[in-house]
């Protein structure tokens, strides 16, 4: 059971296009803004990356940065592969 209530107001016509994307999903209202703003607020906390370092930590991690790519067959025929919808592409 959910505890917490959230309140917004909105123009008629954005609560018409809400409840008509939420009844073609099979979605109250609530619902429907509930799941959409939870998966775009994960979106914007899990694109905020923080990297926390000291200096001898960051000269480590910036020389593995700059360090030369060491040689990968596997990745190498990998990337020669045609993907299944490009076939007879020309």
């Amino acid at each position: 059971m959910r505890d917490v209530a959230i309140n917004l107001r909105a123009l008629s016509e954005q609560r018409d296009l809400i409840d008509r994307a939420a009844s073609l999903l099979g979605k109250s209202r609530s619902g429907f803004i509930l799941e959409a703003a939870c998966e775009r607020a994960q979106a914007v906390v899990l694109d905020q990356v923080f990297f926390s370092m000291d200096a001898e930590k960051l000269k480590q991690f910036n020389g593995m940065l700059d360090a030369a790519l060491i040689p990968n067959p596997g990745l190498e025929r990998l990337m020669v592969v045609q993907a299944p919808w490009d076939e007879g592409a020309a």
